[in-house]
C-alpha cells in the first residue's frame, strides 16, 4: 500500500470514528451483537491456525482471514467505543472496574430510562425478575439480548473480584460468602426442594447430591452471587441515567419507599 493509499484509509477511519459518536440506538444494537458474533469467529479461526502450525500444514489464507477479522472486531470496538464516550453515563460505566466500552455501550443501546421509571422495570426487562415465567406459546417477557449483556456483567464482576478497587467484585464475594453460609445453615432447603420437583437431574450430578440434602448446588450459589452483584449495578446505572435524563433524582426502590428498608450502596 502507498503512503497516499494509507493516509487515505486513516483519514477515513478518522472520519467514521467521529460519525460513531452520533449512531443511533439501533444501529449500536447491532454493531454490539456484531462484535461478540465476530469475536467469537477470530478466537474460533486462532484457535484453526494454531492447530495448523502445530500439525505443519498450509494455513496461510485462514491465518490472512483471521487476521482481517480481528481487524474487524478492533474496528467495532473503536465504534462502540466512540458511542459510549459520547454519553456521560457511558464514561462513568467505564470507569467502573469490569465495565469496558463493549458492555457500556450494550446498556445504553438496549435501555431507554423514559420506560424505566424504577429499576425494577430495568431488572424485568433483562430477565432478572425471579417471578417472571416464559410459558410456552408466549412471547418471551424479556430482551434476549439485554439478559445476555448482563450474564457478561456478572462473569466479569467475577474476574475482577480479587481487585481492591472492584466495587462490584467485591460484593460478588462478599455475597458469596453469605449466600454459602446460608445454604450451610439449611435456609435454601425450600428452593432446593422446588428446583427437584420441577426438573429432573441425573444422580450422579453435584446438583442433584446438593438437592437432595436441601442445599444448593455450587453453580446455584455462583448464579446467585452474580445476579446480587449484577442488579445492584443496574440500580446505580438507573440512577445515572435517570439523573442525566430528567435531572432530578428518581424515586425511591420499593422496599425503601414503601416497605422502609433504609439499606442502600
Amino acid at each position: 500500500m502507498t503512503t497516499e493509499h494509507e493516509e487515505a484509509v486513516t483519514r477515513i477511519s478518522r472520519d467514521l470514528l467521529v460519525a460513531a459518536r452520533t449512531l443511533s440506538d439501533d444501529e449500536a444494537r447491532f454493531l454490539v451483537d456484531l462484535y461478540y458474533i465476530q469475536q467469537k469467529h477470530r478466537i474460533r479461526s486462532d484457535n484453526q491456525v494454531r492447530a495448523l502450525t502445530t500439525s505443519g500444514e498450509p494455513h496461510a489464507t485462514l491465518a490472512w482471514f483471521s487476521e482481517q477479522g480481528g481487524k474487524l472486531e478492533r474496528s467495532v470496538a473503536s465504534a462502540l467505543k466512540q458511542y459510549a464516550d459520547a454519553n456521560p453515563v457511558g464514561r462513568w460505566m467505564q470507569e467502573i472496574d469490569g465495565i469496558g466500552p463493549i458492555l457500556a455501550a450494550g446498556l445504553l443501546a438496549h435501555i431507554d430510562i423514559r420506560e424505566a421509571p424504577t429499576v425494577g422495570h430495568i431488572w424485568r426487562f433483562a430477565g432478572l425478575d425471579p417471578t417472571q415465567v416464559w410459558d410456552k406459546g408466549q412471547k418471551r417477557p424479556w430482551n434476549a439480548a439485554l439478559k445476555t449483556l448482563t450474564w457478561k456483567i456478572g462473569e466479569s464482576f467475577v474476574k475482577v473480584s480479587g481487585k481492591d478497587t472492584s466495587l462490584y467484585g467485591r460484593l460478588y464475594r462478599e455475597r458469596k460468602e453469605l449466600e454459602m453460609q446460608r445454604n450451610e445453615e439449611g435456609k435454601f432447603s425450600e428452593q432446593a426442594k422446588s428446583a427437584l420437583e420441577k426438573k429432573r437431574f441425573g444422580k450422579d450430578t453435584e446438583a442433584y447430591k446438593a438437592y437432595v440434602k436441601g442445599k444448593l448446588p455450587p453453580a446455584h450459589i455462583h448464579a446467585r452471587a452474580k445476579r446480587y452483584a449484577v442488579k445492584l449495578f443496574l440500580a446505580h446505572l438507573h440512577e445515572q441515567l435517570y439523573r442525566e435524563h430528567f435531572h432530578t433524582d428518581p424515586p425511591l426502590p420499593y422496599p425503601m419507599a414503601i416497605l422502609g428498608h433504609a439499606h442502600k450502596i
